[in-house]
């Protein structure tokens, strides 16, 4: 469950710490006080989508930590290389004004990414779009796969369906009409000639720039070995360094018996004699072997012009260019025997037809038994949620793609619901109130969340658009949820804020010219006045408090029920 919340420099929060607890946790407050604030926070911390917008003004960067205790998901922290040991898993993200973000497990570094998976396993927080997914047929399909956990099937019928969906873009691609395979062929025989003429060697255009580097410095390099050589050989007037250390070294060579010393300065003068001997031969040869010619040049130039123009066309190396080569060949063999390759082709789509189609009904098979469980799962939660004559069902039809396929399998899905007793179901989308909305809403979120293993759920204004009795079921499921979940809830409503374990005042003020937000964790008698103030507004009178007072004494005597 999520422990602790340290917000610094979120928004309108400068500085604040939230200890939560076990059970059922309210925040209220006046609206724009900051509470949205606090889930934005928690939502941040989580590795979802946020902006450098959340940045308090002044501040150069704001940083969110939470501190979950109980069950952790272990096998992810184990597989991401982060230690799963320990009873506490502090997460830390911090925004930076640039937009960069520092986020870590337990001190240590991670991505968002990373992050996003995490908290995912840590908490799931629902708000008021959710209510607006819930009005989108393109949703339910999610809602039931998730229900009924056909992730497995899910990914064999996909796999099947891709496998047919590439065979159908290859047989359309060769079933091109006469004109426009006649206009293809011209263009691959053409470009297959001028890539074969041009007789492309691999590594050819960089073995031409080094010669053309060698060839355009030719004087200076000639110059530079003739030198070398006159300085290493001689000349007719002069003598080179070859010779003087060999003389060198027959001076030497005639004391060297007189000294250890002059043995191996002997012998030093024999290798430097050997090495200049060797230097000399390698400068005579490369003078010798080396040829030059201005034709050459152009030549060269001419062929790296050609390859040039080709790299425009084909590619930005011979590699490339000879692999296109290679692949218009295949597809102008292709284009060329389409009839038979067609022939083939459908044989094997048959076959993707019908495995894609196995996997399909074995999938819709799964949904269909997925929806009547999540009917009357739904069903029920309504009927404790003071909705007992509404009807709510999955109604299935066949995909309209083609051959009654597409990627999310055989089925459109879309909830029905009837309002009222004799009416008949009509799509969710047309029939629901706001305050049906909200306890279907709340009705498939707790189903959903029963056996997800996640062990924190935050409610963001969920209950919008409900009130007197319908508000008093909706706090008694949430505490009824806070018996197996952590529960932390945004609410305006007194009858769920008295039905909280724990209860915190979202309060908003000034100090020096500047807009603060506090926290404040209430006790009995704060949350008689918090309550008194949701039922009746700004004036607190003492009729207001005894219904505040009357209201937690029915929450506790729930609470003692359940």
């Amino acid at each position: 469950m999520l422990s602790l919340l340290h917000i610094e420099n979120i928004a309108i929060i400068e500085s604040a710490d939230i200890s939560f607890d076990a059970g059922f946790n309210v925040l209220t407050g006046e609206t724009g006080a900051g509470k949205s604030i606090v889930i934005d926070s928690i939502s941040a911390v989580l590795g979802e989508r946020t902006s450098r917008e959340l940045i308090r003004t002044g501040a150069k960067s704001a940083l969110v930590n939470a501190v979950f205790t109980g069950s952790f998901p272990k096998k992810w922290l184990e597989d991401n290389g982060f230690p799963s040991d320990g009873e506490e898993l502090m997460l830390q993200r911090e925004i930076q004004g640039d937009g960069r973000n520092a986020c870590r497990v337990n001190g240590r570094p991670l991505t968002v990414a990373q992050l996003r998976e995490l908290g995912r396993q840590l908490l799931n927080i629902h708000g008021q779009h959710d209510g607006q997914q819930l009005l989108d047929p393109e949703c339910h399909l999610g809602y039931l796969d998730s229900f009924g956990k056909t992730g497995p099937l899910v990914e064999h019928y996909q796999e099947a369906y891709r496998s047919l969906a590439q065979l159908r873009r290859q047989i359309s691609q060769l079933e091109m009409d006469e004109v426009e395979r006649s206009r293809r062929v011209d263009t691959l025989e053409y470009q297959i000639k001028e890539l074969e003429r041009a007789e492309l060697k691999l590594g050819e255009d960089e073995e031409l720039d080094a010669r053309k580097a060698l060839l355009r410095g030719a004087g200076k390099l000639m110059e530079a070995v003739q030198e070398a050589q006159f300085a290493l050989s001689g000349g007719e007037d002069s003598r080179g360094a070859c010779d003087l250390i060999s003389e060198a070294e027959g001076a030497v060579r005639s004391v060297a018996k007189l000294g250890p010393q002059l043995e191996e300065l002997s012998e030093k003068l024999s290798a430097l004699r050997c090495a200049a001997d060797d230097a000399a031969e390698v400068l005579r040869d490369f003078a010798d072997d080396f040829d030059f010619s201005p034709e050459e040049l152009d030549r060269l130039e001419n062929r790296l012009d050609i390859i040039y123009r080709l790299k425009k066309k084909y590619g930005p190396t011979v590699a490339d260019m000879l692999d296109y080569l290679e692949r218009c060949r295949a597809e102008l063999e292709q284009i060329q025997d389409a009839d038979d390759t067609i022939q083939r082709l459908e044989k094997d789509l048959e076959q993707a037809k019908k495995a894609a189609a196995k996997q399909g009904a074995a999938l819709t098979k799964a949904r269909k038994k997925a929806a009547e469980d999540l009917q009357k799962r739904v069903q029920e939660e309504l009927r404790q949620l003071d909705m007992p004559k509404v009807q709510f069902v999955t109604d299935f039809a066949p995909s309209p793609g083609q051959d009654g396929m597409d990627d999310t399998g055989m089925d459109q899905v879309q909830f029905l619901m009837s309002a009222n007793l004799g009416e008949a179901l009509k799509p969710i989308q047309k029939v629901a109130s706001g305050g049906e909305l909200a306890r279907i809403m709340l009705a498939l979120k707790n189903v959903l969340a029963e056996d997800d293993g996640i062990g924190s759920l935050v409610f963001d204004e969920v209950d919008t658009g409900v009130s007197g009795r319908a508000a008093q079921k909706v706090a008694e499921k949430m505490a009824d949820v806070a018996r197996r979940k952590q529960v932390l809830c945004v609410t305006h409503l007194p009858q769920i804020a008295a039905m909280a374990d724990t209860h915190f005042s979202v309060e908003k003020g000034e100090k020096k010219g500047r807009t603060f937000t506090n926290v404040v964790r209430l006790e009995q008698e704060g949350r008689v006045e918090e309550l008194a103030r949701l039922i009746g507004g700004v004036a607190v009178t003492d009729v207001l408090k005894q219904s505040a007072a009357q209201l937690l004494e029915q929450a506790e005597a729930y609470h003692k029920k359940i």
